[in-house]
């Protein structure tokens, strides 16, 4: 009896807590999507009003001023925000990513001073893991940092980096041992507050995905105090990293469901709207039989998403869950998109039109967080691990 009330009071708090996200997305979100989109303007006013909600702590515990919610309910906060406009909830989920990076593997020291104040929003963080020359393979990074009596001067370059410019904080990836073997044991992850040294040296200009901040750093001389070593013990940056990544890839799948469920809902209504030949499109079986495909490819997805944010809530490795998670879900909002731009022919060619948006902003969740070809490499590992003769 005592679970089944458990169950239904969370129930009833992640509803509340869907009905305030979709009446700010409504109110404070939707009317200024295409404005800021278009002009590439970083949402100011919009990330203020998501520190207020408690949105930057949704998923770090309460004991340290977060929300502590399930990442089942964080993945569907991250569908209802993507659906709407995309690029915000990126900003989300880099910040979470350091934070639970923090939560589970920093020193309590460093949970009590870094976690309330990323769960209130007063540091904004980021993942600061990619290079130029470096993305899949992280092991190959050649940022380094090299310890100076109580700090370490870390010098390199990283690229592609989300809340770099408006943040004020990173995990930083590194390499503390440059002649390691395995590479990884050489790799440590920093909390690396900006400062002397830390430079945003150009804000990318990307074909969707715009509105955030996502830019090329240089790290030249940056000091950083040997405390901000994430768990104290140099090496271990890489697993922590991963750890992280899985929680990753479960936002980048909602987004992908968030994207494919916006791109299926405007092609239902235009198809019952725009007409040819006497009648409306939706009655042609052409047009029915992509809005059948799109439909199954989201609810499909949906589900995926769904078990695996349940399995990393368990506490299980989760690897190939998030991997099929985040690699049919981006697909589906990829193929959605293309879907619903056939659909509305060409008026979905128009910046009038959400389709366009939705059409820009697909092709980013099929490459980032691990391309799709590389999750399938990852499912195919773990499906073989998990099925040893």
């Amino acid at each position: 009896m005592t679970t089944q009330t458990n169950t239904s009071h969370d129930e009833e708090q992640e509803q509340l807590i869907l009905d305030m996200l979709d009446r700010f997305l409504e109110v404070e979100v939707k009317p200024h999507v295409h404005e800021l989109e278009y002009h590439d303007t970083y949402p100011t006013e919009i990330v203020e009003k998501m520190k207020e909600m408690g949105l930057f702590g949704c998923i770090i515990d309460s004991e340290y001023g977060g929300l502590g919610l399930s990442t089942n309910t964080y993945s569907k906060i991250i569908e209802r925000i993507s659906a709407v406009w995309m690029s915000i909830s990126g900003i989300l989920n880099s910040h979470l990513i350091m934070a639970t990076a923090i939560q589970r593997a920093g020193t309590e020291e460093q949970k009590q001073l870094y976690l309330p104040r990323l769960a209130s929003g007063e540091l904004r963080g980021g993942v600061g893991l990619t290079e130029a020359d470096c993305g899949t393979d992280l092991q190959a990074i050649r940022t380094t940092a090299v310890k100076k009596g109580d700090k370490y001067v870390i010098n390199g370059s990283k690229m592609w980096i989300t809340n770099s410019m408006y943040g004020n904080c990173l995990a930083l990836l590194v390499k503390t041992d440059t002649t390691a073997q395995p590479r990884h044991k050489g790799m440590s992850l920093f909390i690396a507050e900006k400062g002397k040294g830390y430079v945003v040296s150009k804000k990318l200009d990307k074909l969707g995905y715009r509105g955030i901040d996502t830019c090329a750093l240089n790290f030249d001389d940056y000091e950083v105090p040997s405390s901000c070593l994430i768990g104290g013990v140099e090496g271990r940056g890489l697993q922590q990293v991963l750890s992280g990544l899985e929680l990753g890839r479960i936002n980048v799948a909602s987004r992908g469901l968030g994207v494919a469920q916006a791109a299926l809902d405007e092609a239902v209504v235009y198809a019952q709207t725009r007409k040819t030949f006497g009648k409306p499109i939706c009655e042609h079986q052409a047009i029915q039989l992509k809005l059948g495909e799109m439909a199954t490819r989201t609810q499909a997805a949906r589900l995926l998403v769904r078990a695996a944010a349940v399995a990393y809530d368990r506490g299980e490795r989760c690897d190939m869950e998030a991997g099929m998670a985040k690699y049919a879900a981006t697909e589906a909002a990829f193929e959605n998109a293309h879907e619903a731009m056939r659909i509305f022919g060409g008026y979905g060619y128009s910046k009038e039109y959400n389709i366009e948006r939705l059409y820009r902003d697909s092709p980013l969740l099929v490459i980032g967080e691990g391309t799709n070809e590389m999750q399938r490499i990852i499912i195919a590992k773990q499906l073989i691990e998990r099925n040893r003769i």
